[in-house]
């Protein structure tokens, strides 16, 4: 294990544990150039995470982004030439996706080298005040770095997808974070006032 800023510590994801990824662009640089970029992300994150991780709630902003997430157990998938099954790591699908994001930027913007700070970080969420802490804190990260005044004006974040019928960002356990909550009411109310981040203040990047 590796100790990094802020007592934080770099372990691996274990399979069926929940963790709170996040991370920034190298030194501070925007990992998000247009709005594009945003949607881009998240395809990419579909196609290379999904399979491995349960998405509970995210935030993307400009130079950051944040993950609530859990690793799926005992992941398999045929191999390329048909013969047999290899099982995926959720740490090695992480890499490709950030891998295959930020050479699409760099061809893009013509740019050349490291797009992301490394390693990616992640805390174990062994709580379920931490747990329902981090999905407000989330989702409330836009206003909190002045982007809007209101979260809920920012449009990426997981905030609005959550509560919708449609089927965007079908990544998304919509039905689990609802459930959380009690119904979708409770999820809005729980959203609305000054929730204390006394107890993961310390744990996130600003």
């Amino acid at each position: 294990m590796i100790l990094y800023s802020k007592m934080r510590i770099i372990e691996p994801l274990e399979e069926g544990n929940t963790y709170h990824l996040f991370n920034r662009g190298i030194n501070g640089e925007n990992i998000f150039k247009e709005e594009r970029n945003y949607n881009y992300f998240l395809q990419k994150y579909n196609e290379y995470c999904s399979p491995v991780l349960e998405t509970y709630a995210y935030a993307l902003l400009k130079n950051h982004f944040h993950l609530l997430v859990k690793v799926k157990v005992n992941v398999v998938e045929t191999r390329r030439d048909g013969k047999g099954e290899i099982k995926l790591n959720a740490s090695r699908q992480l890499s490709h996706f950030f891998n295959s994001y930020a050479q699409a930027i760099n061809k893009s913007f013509n740019r050349h080298g490291k797009l992301f700070e490394e390693p990616f970080n992640r805390i174990l969420v062994n709580s379920e005040n931490y747990f329902t802490s981090l999905i407000y804190y989330i989702h409330f990260n836009p206003q909190l770095h002045l982007f809007v005044k209101d979260f809920r004006d920012w449009n990426f974040t997981s905030y609005h997808s959550l509560l919708s019928n449609n089927s965007d960002n079908d990544f998304l356990e919509k039905a689990k974070v609802i459930e959380w909550f009690g119904n979708k009411s409770f999820f809005r109310e729980a959203h609305i006032g000054n929730m204390p981040f006394s107890n993961i203040s310390d744990l996130v990047i600003e």
